[in-house]
């Protein structure tokens, strides 16, 4: 069936059972936008309540991919789709859908990161280590350049982003490495080395439940140093 575009935004929504808040998420992110969720091989009820939508274009894995294989899945569809920009945000409703619009006026930027300035239910140690790990982000873009640019870069971490298409035919050009929430820093990282211009958009982030663990910190540490060794 044909798809009918009717924005030049497309967001992109990886989900992974993800039943109790996809279809809020959906139908206030459909007001600003088109909508398109990579269902990646859910085991709840996640596709049954997506197919009750009639006009938002559904992804289906059959195989979990991650992050990284359900948002380049995404990019691939806008990219053919001949979108002009993509969202991407969390399918928990930790990203606020009613600050698309922050992500809009950003014509001249190929990459917006959603800048976390007003955080609810975060934990401490939550903050830290987004603190700590951007600025362990910032150091390995350009390692060791980039030690001594005044230019920092702000929540490179942050999931909740805006893509031109130039961005996105350059990361589904490009063999990712990531496999989880590396994924923020290796597309990161591909934009900052194409010189893509990249930009700040204001969010608030609610805290309610996350899939970090001591494998995704590692993931990130190790794509690190994979850039860190590349670099040199």
């Amino acid at each position: 069936m044909a798809w009918n575009k009717h924005s030049d935004y497309l967001v992109i929504i990886p989900a992974y059972n993800e039943e109790d808040t996809i279809a809020e998420l959906v139908t206030r992110a459909s007001k600003y936008c088109d909508v398109c969720v990579v269902n990646d091989c859910s085991k709840d009820s996640t596709l049954k309540i997506l197919e009750r939508f009639e006009d938002i274009k559904i992804i289906n894995h059959e195989v979990n991919t991650h992050i990284p294989g359900a948002i380049l899945d995404g990019m691939r569809f806008a990219v053919e789709s001949d979108y002009k920009y993509a969202i991407t945000m969390d399918a928990g409703l930790s990203h606020n859908p009613d600050e698309i619009p922050r992500f809009i006026d950003h014509d001249f930027a190929d990459l917006v990161l959603g800048e976390r300035t007003n955080k609810t239910n975060t934990p401490l140690f939550r903050r830290l280590l987004s603190l700590v790990g951007n600025f362990i982000y910032n150091a390995c873009l350009d390692f060791p350049r980039s030690l001594f640019k005044r230019k920092y870069y702000k929540d490179i971490s942050s999931g909740f982003r805006r893509y031109s298409c130039e961005a996105m035919k350059v990361l589904i050009s490009k063999p990712m490495r990531s496999r989880s929430f590396d994924f923020l820093f290796e597309s990161m990282m591909i934009i900052y080395r194409n010189k893509l211009t990249i930009a700040n958009a204001y969010i608030t982030y609610d805290f309610s439940n996350s899939s970090l663990n001591s494998r995704v910190v590692k993931d990130c540490l190790a794509m690190c140093m994979k850039t860190i060794l590349k670099c040199n």
